[in-house]
């Protein structure tokens, strides 16, 4: 498969988390000689926290990830660990879905020896075919013996689908003058909207933050990072983004937001979500452009939110973009059919620096020659004022193009 012309230049080099172990095996799943499983265990005491897909169709692992978390396990004096394939993604597979799920996780606990309340699986792949568990049964011996701290590249290549290049990212923070490490990896290509997307995330910190801290902090840091990516408008069954924090850096615990220490890994941590949602969007399938969508000038946040989301969502933008068209009455076209409130005679248009409508109308000083240059480029800018209030919103999106098309139109054959 051709790699993403966004993709980065390549992996990056991801430090070893303290308190976590990694390993990654082929089981054939669905595909042939490469890795399709995944394996993290994580230390006793560790803390975990989710957010997942509010999809009405949720897999079988999403399900039974919600309640285990819900259940208390987010933190135990026992290990965690984390299971995830590629190649099917045992959704809508009825009682047989959730039989899967104890047999991969009971397989799990008794080989780790740690109890099935602190394994959580993920799947991703085909939906509605059975998952042929006693396939990734029969590689957990192998990679119970393959764990070592310096693996998380592997993990990052086993839970790829159609993405076209694996994707990591990290950052060093310091708590209490204490280096804490914050390292994640994500798959995602396409069925990429909020709520999140056929996305899968998983992000391991040695840091050490008090269960509920955790939880509040990834919900809320989602928000505004893996909430506000769309490459197709399209919600998965599967989506599922896990944070564990093992507490082996030593630095003491956090256990509130409002000190420096808290803030800084708050700010770490976004950045690692950040840029590994802004990786998910940049291998959107059959992608060329990747879009930075900004609205200001709202009546509230939310109505910015609701704008900036028509602009992104449009399959007339989204074309129009992949052809390096200006067409920026796709844009006004948007802005009218998202339900926010809006003036036409206030609205503002830019496409990066280029002016291109105000005051009800084109710029004076627009010209197509100066449209077409801009996008040209592989990394675009749309910024709306509607020039009412205060409200603003972000999101992040690519271009529509026929490779998105080729890509979904033989995903099964």
């Amino acid at each position: 498969m051709k790699v993403s012309p966004l993709a980065p230049d390549r992996f990056p080099d991801l430090p070893n988390i303290r308190g976590v172990r990694f390993a990654a095996a082929q089981a054939g799943v669905k595909y042939k000689d490469r890795l399709d499983v995944m394996l993290a265990v994580a230390q006793p005491g560790s803390s975990v926290a989710g957010v997942f897909t509010t999809s009405a169709t949720r897999s079988a692992p999403v399900l039974d990830c919600q309640s285990k978390l819900a259940a208390g396990a987010s933190q135990s004096a026992h290990g965690a660990t984390i299971l995830v394939n590629s190649g099917n993604a045992n959704a809508f597979t009825g009682h047989r879905g959730e039989e899967s799920v104890r047999a991969v996780c009971q397989a799990v606990s008794s080989t780790i020896n740690v109890p099935v309340h602190r394994v959580f699986t993920a799947s991703t792949g085909v939906i509605g075919e059975p998952l042929p568990h006693e396939k990734i049964v029969s590689v957990i011996g192998d990679l119970d013996s393959a764990l070592t701290e310096n693996n998380l590249s592997d993990a990052a290549h086993a839970i790829m689908t159609t993405d076209t290049f694996a994707k990591g990212s990290h950052v060093d923070v310091k708590i209490d003058g204490t280096p804490v490490k914050i390292a994640g990896i994500a798959k995602g290509s396409g069925m990429i909207a909020p709520d999140m997307a056929t996305m899968l995330v998983y992000i391991f910190t040695d840091a050490a933050v008090e269960p509920a801290l955790l939880q509040d902090i990834l919900s809320d840091l989602n928000k505004v990072t893996f909430n506000a990516i769309t490459v197709d408008s399209d919600t998965s069954t599967s989506d599922s983004l896990m944070l564990v924090a093992t507490g082996a850096s030593g630095a003491p615990e956090l256990t509130t937001r409002t000190s420096s220490d808290a803030m800084n890994f708050v700010d770490g941590l976004h950045e690692v979500m950040l840029d590994l949602a802004h990786q998910v969007v940049r291998d959107g399938e059959g992608a060329t452009k990747f879009v930075e969508v900004r609205v200001s000038g709202a009546k509230t946040n939310d109505e910015a939110d609701k704008v900036a989301r028509a602009i992104a969502n449009s399959p007339l933008v989204k074309t129009a973009i992949a052809g390096e068209d200006p067409n920026w009455g796709r844009i006004v076209m948007a802005i009218g059919k998202s339900g926010a409130t809006a003036d036409r005679d206030r609205i503002t248009i830019h496409f990066g620096d280029v002016l291109v409508a105000e005051k009800g109308w084109v710029a004076k000083s627009y010209t197509e020659d100066a449209g077409a240059r801009y996008m040209k480029q592989p990394n675009l800018e749309i910024a709306v004022d509607l020039g009412i209030a205060e409200g603003k919103a972000k999101v992040w999106t690519c271009d529509l193009t026929h490779g998105y098309i080729s890509i979904n139109a033989d995903y099964r054959s």
